[in-house]
């Protein structure tokens, strides 16, 4: 008697989190910011596999912290490295005057996500905002799955 087939579960959905925020901003804070956001597009952590945010921010405590606490590495972009993943981004002057870019979080999602994948990645939803940081997720495509 031949074996039922069991269907192939589909791959879960991989996404990166590109994180803006004010000097200080606090881990509750990010986490809470985070945690909403993948929420709304019906995703947990486990769907995470890396943070990312501006050269700028490298030594923030808050986004080091979240980091260490999901296990994930945070990378970390130059405003020159940004560039491409601008275009259809709504930035801001005082953004631009602080950290040499227009856009943070969306940005630095794309910028990892397209890096991670090895393609172009896209957007998931749009950007959200707490008090003092923003967030923005992207899903990667791996060349090998389109």
């Amino acid at each position: 008697m031949p074996s039922p087939t069991v269907p192939l579960a589909a791959p879960a959905r991989q996404v990166v989190a590109g994180l803006g925020c004010r000097r200080d901003c606090g881990l509750d804070e990010l986490s809470t910011l985070l945690e909403e956001t993948l929420a709304a597009q019906q995703l947990t952590v486990d769907n995470l596999v890396g943070l990312a945010s501006i050269e700028h921010k490298r030594e923030e405590a808050g986004l080091l912290a979240l980091a260490d606490r999901l296990g994930l590495p945070l990378t970390c972009f130059s405003p020159d490295e940004l560039t491409p993943f601008q275009a259809h981004v709504h930035g801001a002057a005082l953004t631009l005057s602080t950290t040499g870019s227009p856009a943070v979080a969306e940005p630095c999602a794309l910028a990892l996500a397209t890096r991670l994948g090895g393609c172009e990645a896209r957007l998931l939803g749009g950007k959200t905002r707490s008090a003092s940081a923003t967030c923005a997720l992207a899903l990667i495509t791996r060349k090998d799955t389109q």
